[in-house]
């Protein structure tokens, strides 16, 4: 049996399916409260680690984007048999929900996922093997997901056929076309929250794949394949609007400043005695959804980003070009050498730059979810030291 499979059939064994709300809500049985007092022991320094391929990418091109893609997953051993014959979702990264232009370009060329880094991964999973491809984001509207991309520019008919025709979208704002939702529960008992209920898109598939972008975070330090899940939480359960399966807005109220709690039945969050900081609560969320629902698979677009912020919303952003692509199958370990890459030190405590609160890099490492030491982690293609590309504004000239 594969390692794959072997970690599936232990992440599903934390999904639940039971009872109906009187909202007609599929729920899993309620998850239950560890003692918010009991801190479990820091497993950092056992954390398993995973390479990480850096390669030098200087355009979003199509063609030498595949090529570098496929340069990039070669080093970290290849896909073809983790999605051979298999159904793969993407997660791709919208922040914001709006396709405000930056610095005269568009959202996907600076704070987005840009459509030619999904044409080329759906190319690769292609041409690896994979019977199905879908592609999922949270909406904040009633709009067919495939209509949004095309109002953003997005040429849907050039990802179709780069991923051999077998490209579908998925809107994981609420249930969708499944019955219910599936409960993940977190495996340590979770830091603000123990389980979650997301779309059965995320248990109903065999490879989960992130495509996010190299960026800084205003309430989590940093944004890559960590932070971009903090998406898959639909915005019909834990959105302002909550319980509504026609949601329209995001989710400040229960996750960033915890002043509505989530809809009954749905695992409620725990006593845990944190403040109600969005600097603490996202990192901490951030860290219980992925340790929930882990990738198998992540890419990080530093082709050309900003600083300073997610989106073009945040004071302070500068646009930066590090032309560079980074792949892992372990996204802890991707995302430590991503802030590295920034300049940052992924393993700074809670409360130092570029962290504002809490460093949910080291609360998954704490939990083995993967380490975050550069020293343990083997970076492969362009050497760690060469690929810094500081992302701090330069010093003031004297």
């Amino acid at each position: 049996m594969s390692s794959e499979i072997t970690r599936r059939e232990a992440l599903l064994r934390g999904v639940g399916a039971a009872g109906v709300l009187a909202t007609g809500l599929h729920r899993g049985a309620a998850a239950q409260q560890p003692d918010a007092a009991a801190e479990p022991p820091d497993k950092s320094d056992q954390a398993p680690s995973s390479p990480v391929a850096i390669r030098r990418c200087p355009s979003f091109e199509p063609e030498i984007f595949r090529q570098t893609l496929d340069a990039a997953l070669d080093l970290i051993g290849g896909i073809g048999e983790m999605v051979r014959n298999k159904t793969v979702t993407i997660k791709i990264n919208l922040t914001g929900m709006s396709w405000d232009d930056l610095y005269g370009m568009p959202a996907y060329e600076t704070y987005q996922t840009h459509p030619n880094t999904l044409a080329a991964l759906c190319a690769a999973l292609n041409d690896a093997g994979a019977k199905r491809i879908v592609v999922v984001e949270n909406l904040y509207w009633d709009v067919p997901i495939e209509k949004s991309l095309v109002d953003a520019g997005w040429d849907l008919k050039m990802i179709d056929s780069a991923g051999g025709h077998k490209v579908t979208y998925e809107d994981t704002r609420n249930k969708g076309s499944f019955p219910g939702y599936s409960r993940f529960q977190v495996p340590w008992g979770g830091y603000i929250f123990p389980a979650f209920d997301l779309n059965q898109r995320f248990e109903k598939t065999d490879v989960f794949v992130s495509l996010s972008k190299l960026k800084q975070h205003a309430c989590a330090g940093v944004t890559m394949t960590i932070k971009n899940l903090f998406g898959i939480t639909p915005c019909s359960l834990y959105g302002n609007q909550a319980p509504s399966e026609n949601p329209l807005s995001h989710r400040t109220s229960i996750f960033h400043g915890g002043k509505k709690q989530v809809p009954a039945g749905v695992p409620a969050e725990l006593d845990h005695g944190q403040p109600a900081l969005s600097t603490v609560r996202v990192p901490r969320i951030a860290a219980d959804v992925y340790g929930a629902r882990p990738v198998d698979l992540t890419i990080v677009d530093g082709i050309r980003t900003i600083r300073g912020g997610e989106g073009h919303w945040n004071r302070d952003i500068g646009l930066k070009e590090p032309k560079l692509l980074l792949a892992g199958k372990n996204g802890v370990c991707t995302d430590a050498i991503g802030t590295a890459v920034m300049g940052f030190d992924p393993q700074a405590p809670h409360g130092t730059h570029p962290f504002q609160g809490d460093n949910h890099l080291r609360l998954l490492a704490a939990q083995g979810m993967g380490t975050i030491d550069s020293d343990r982690i083997e970076v492969v293609g362009v050497p760690l030291d060469e690929a810094v590309h500081p992302f701090d504004p330069p010093p003031p000239r004297s």
